[in-house]
């Protein structure tokens, strides 16, 4: 663990600050609160930074004043008055910093809130930026890495308690909920996404909403789950078999018997170890989509993966960078990316196995521990 006295969103803001010149800015305007957070360590809402070479400021309001004070010591606020809208406070602070120029992010900031900001402030030229902060958040510091190494610890935790309460006659939406407890129970804020727990043949849907299908008689149950911690994401899947496995029916060709659940998750098992063995600094994305990709395509079920390898995983659940067909990001040592390689068979059901991975400076480091061993992946049913 890092020391504390590290103030790593600090060294954030100035590698912003650093970008401002190559836009030709004086400043920038940050309204995701996604971004806010990763710049400031605020946890709260309804809050803009500005961000400055020299200096940051954020604006927000009487109900975060002591929250301020504890979770960014150091940080310029403005507490804008209840009278005054964030708007409104947003360009005061803007005249009073004496900005001509400044960037504002055109994925989050409406239309309707940039035109009235640019009433409110004639005076300054404003340009739309695309995804600054969010190249930024690609490259994770060590404090985001022991972040998501709590979630992930917080996720397998939940886990452990799902599998070993787990019992036939609940359903899927009861699973869900239950799981949502577990991860809380563990130490998280809540789970990363909503759950998925597939009995059978919804295991095909690679999203399958929770229905009142009981685990009772399926011949597999996909569990696809993550846990937020303070601020950072934990995203994993798992494959139960049950632990009578005899009503399984045999895979053509299957070898020594196997079930068509051994033989389906042992093709994607191999995809996914393929995809680990491509990651390393500078190989691109869609290098190591197209190994796991080609495990499937040549046992001829490549029809069946129809999603992307992975993404990337922080503060947010899905973010940069991408493993795609069309992935040209080269891999970094400090990116954080999923490898969830799957086969949905309609009518079947579906297999997927998720890890968290982070990219080191010689290859990669599986982050998630979970076994990915069928053998010790049991539920009763």
């Amino acid at each position: 663990m890092e020391s504390p006295s590290v103030n790593y969103a600090a060294q954030r803001r100035q590698r912003l600050a650093q970008m401002l010149s190559e836009q030709e800015l004086e400043a920038m305007l940050i309204t995701n609160p996604v971004n806010v957070t990763y710049l400031t360590g605020f946890s709260g809402e309804s809050s803009f930074l500005m961000l400055g070479c020299e200096r940051a400021l954020l604006v927000s309001d009487a109900r975060f004043t002591k929250q301020i004070a504890e979770e960014c010591p150091g940080l310029d606020v403005q507490i804008r008055p209840t009278a005054q809208t964030l708007l409104q406070a947003t360009a005061e602070a803007v005249r009073m910093l004496g900005f001509r120029s400044l960037g504002f992010e055109k994925g989050h900031l409406s239309v309707g809130d940039w035109e009235t900001l640019r009433e409110l402030a004639p005076t300054v030229t404003w340009k739309a930026t695309r995804e600054c902060v969010e190249k930024l958040r690609v490259l994770k510091d060590p404090s985001e890495i022991a972040q998501i190494r709590e979630a992930i610890h917080i996720a397998e935790r939940a886990f452990d308690a799902f599998r070993a309460l787990l019992r036939p006659e609940d359903t899927e939406k009861v699973l869900c909920d239950a799981l949502e407890q577990y991860v809380r129970r563990c130490g998280g804020h809540g789970t990363s996404f909503p759950s998925i727990v597939a009995v059978g043949e919804r295991a095909a849907l690679p999203h399958a909403p929770p229905t009142e299908r009981t685990v009772a008689g399926a011949e597999l149950l996909l569990v696809d789950w993550g846990a937020s911690g303070r601020f950072y994401k934990s995203d994993l899947t798992r494959v139960l078999a049950p632990r009578k496995n005899s009503a399984f029916a045999p895979s053509a060709g299957g070898e020594h018997g196997a079930t068509k659940l051994e033989a389906i998750y042992e093709i994607v098992l191999r995809a996914q170890q393929r995809a680990l063995g491509q990651i390393r600094p500078g190989v691109q994305g869609q290098e190591v989509d197209a190994a796991a990709r080609a495990v499937i395509a040549e046992a001829g079920l490549g029809e069946f993966f129809g999603h992307g390898l992975g993404h990337g995983l922080g503060l947010q659940v899905h973010e940069a960078p991408s493993l795609r067909p069309n992935s040209a990001v080269i891999l970094q040592p400090g990116m954080v990316v999923t490898v969830e390689p799957g086969i949905y068979l309609p009518g079947w059901g579906g297999v997927r196995i998720e890890d968290d991975v982070l990219v080191t400076p010689d290859g990669c480091e599986v982050l998630t521990t979970v076994t990915k061993d069928l053998r010790f992946l049991i539920f009763d049913g």
